[in-house]
Parts: structure tokens; sequence; C-alpha cells
């Protein structure tokens, strides 16, 4: 075990990748000798040469469309997009070319070696063109699989498992973890199964489940609903597609409350299908309505940017409000 922080937990991940795969390639704005806006590729042009990792022209859509390619022709692309807010512009590329060339070709072609990267989220007074989480505009695109880590040793194995799963992924990195989440991190090369969801914390009163930087909000809740009695079961969803309906099902029909947390706004936010599904599988266990405590429906506000936040008090209160239903 090695202490280190998120991007030190990225950057590693991808070294080790590119040590074991010589057809890895990593690009994106600025990715080379600068190492990217959070410095997240440093020293990977250094080791790996100028044709392994180098800057591409400042656009989102021809950066997606080469990912393509390169992945069609057997190559294992890795590319950022400088921020997820920016993802925009390869959207088409994204969820009509990357996620359907497989299904379009007969299985007789395929780009499943592709991996996006890019930061997301708010909590650094980035403003509304540096702070959104669109992790949900890509979990309803089937041919995705969608992976957000928590904390630095969830990013390295997550990272290592996206980068080597046969289907394209988006790799959403919570920005305001960068370096605010240190902690241990396993030496060497090691993977976490895509598509499992982790309990983190066992309670009996009510489940709670986030993902990436929500998870040490929905924690914070949960240490205050503690010295109120209330015992919490804390589970981090980290992929979104698919989501691991088994975990989360199995842990509400133990608890009989459900309490979804996540930055983006509330409406179309992928709460909403958790939410539904659940209350599917667990109708007759329910003892309360299920509860979204989510960013607000505005473009994100830099002045504001607190009042928009689902923080822990947001969270501890509408767990009060469950329990009390």
């Amino acid at each position: 075990m090695a202490e280190m922080n998120m991007l030190h937990a990225i950057n590693e991940a991808l070294v080790i990748a590119m040590e074991a795969d010589d057809k890895m390639l990593v690009f994106g704005e600025d990715v080379g000798h600068f190492g990217g806006v959070f410095r997240a590729t440093s020293g990977l042009q250094d080791k790996f040469g100028k044709s392994r990792c180098f800057n591409t022209p400042l656009t989102e859509q021809g950066i997606a469309g080469f990912a393509n390619g390169l992945a069609s022709n057997g190559m294992t692309p890795v590319a950022e997009i400088q921020f997820a807010d920016y993802i925009f512009p390869a959207f088409d590329q994204i969820v009509n070319e990357t996620a359907k060339f497989r299904y379009r070709s007969g299985n007789e072609f395929d780009v499943g070696g592709v991996t996006f990267r890019t930061p997301y989220g708010g909590g650094i007074a980035g403003g509304h063109y540096h702070s959104q989480s669109p992790e949900a505009y890509f979990t309803g695109t089937p041919g995705l699989k969608v992976v957000i880590p928590r904390n630095a040793a969830q990013a390295k194995g997550l990272l290592l498992a996206s980068i080597r799963d046969p289907n394209p992924v988006i790799f959403f990195e919570p920005k305001r973890l960068y370096r605010a989440s240190v902690g241990e991190v396993p030496e060497g090369d090691y993977e976490i199964e895509l598509g499992k969801a982790e309990v983190i914390r066992e309670g009996s009163d009510i489940t709670l489940l986030a993902w990436g930087a929500q998870m040490e909000v929905i924690e914070q809740a949960a240490d205050l609903a503690k010295k109120e009695g209330i015992s919490c079961e804390v589970i981090d969803l980290r992929t979104l597609a698919p989501w691991d309906i088994d975990t989360v099902a199995a842990s509400v029909k133990k608890t009989g409350r459900l309490l979804v947390s996540h930055e983006a706004p509330l409406t179309g936010g992928f709460a909403g299908e958790i939410a539904a599904t659940i209350q599917q599988e667990c109708f007759l266990y329910l003892e309360s309505p299920i509860s979204r405590v989510c960013g607000l429906d505005t473009p994100y506000p830099l002045i504001h940017e607190k009042e928009y936040m689902p923080d822990a008090l947001k969270n501890f209160e509408a767990i009060k409000a469950s329990i009390k239903f």
C-alpha cells in the first residue's frame, strides 16, 4: 500500500496500463508535455514518447471520432475530455457511433477498447461551464458503460478495469477530489469489477446511495443521523451503467427506506431511474417514499454554489423526514 491522492492514482493506473499494452494511446487537449489541466497525465509523454501520449486540437468531436477510428482498428485509446461540460460537442460521436458500432456491424467490428476520461462535478468555484454532472445523459444509451470512483484506491482499480473492459467506457472523475482525496492505494496492478456496487457501511433504518464526490457527503449525513439514533446503510454505486440493482434492492428490503443523492439536477437525474426500479423491486418492503436529494433545476450557479450543492445537512434533513414518515 502507498499513500497518494486521486490524481496520482489515476496517473499510476495509466502508466500500468500503457506498460502492459503497447497499443494503448493517451490523448486530449494539453495532455502531452503539459500533463493536462489537472496534471493527471504528467510524465506519460516523457516515459512513452509523443507517439503514445500527445495533444489534440481543441475539438471534442474530433477527439471522440479519432478515438473511435483507433479503437475500430484494434488500438486501445484513452481519450481525455478536459472538462465533462465540454463533452457535449462529442455527444453525437459517443452516443451514435461509439455506443452503436458493434451493434450496427452485427458484431463484425467494435470500438470496445475506447475509454473516455473526464473530470466532472462542482465544488471548486468553477461556475456553470466547469461544474456540471452530465452522467445521466449517457446512462440512457445502450452500449456504453459509465463509471465514477469515490476515492484514490477506487479510481485506480476502476480505471484499470475500464481500460481493459471490452466495451466503451466513460470514466467520470470527481475533480473536487483530485487532490482532496488522499488515502492508502494498493501498489501494482489490480482491477475493481465494473457493474458492482459496494456497501461501505451497514445499517438497519435507511439505505443511502450515491457515487463519486457525493459519497463523502452522504457519509457525513450518516454520521449526523447516527447521533440521532438512526442507523444508515451506505452504498457506493460506482458503476451507473450497468448499475447493480441486486445489491441496492437487497439493502432496501432490509432497511425499508432509500435516499439517493447526486450533484446533477433533480429532473432527469439518474436518481429517478433508481427510484423507479427500486419501487418496482421493493414496493411491499418500503416504509416511506424514496427520497432524492440532488442539485437544483438551474444552470450551475457560481455565487450560489453552496446553496446548489446537495450537502450533508440537506441529506440529513431528508433522512429524518423519511424515518418520521
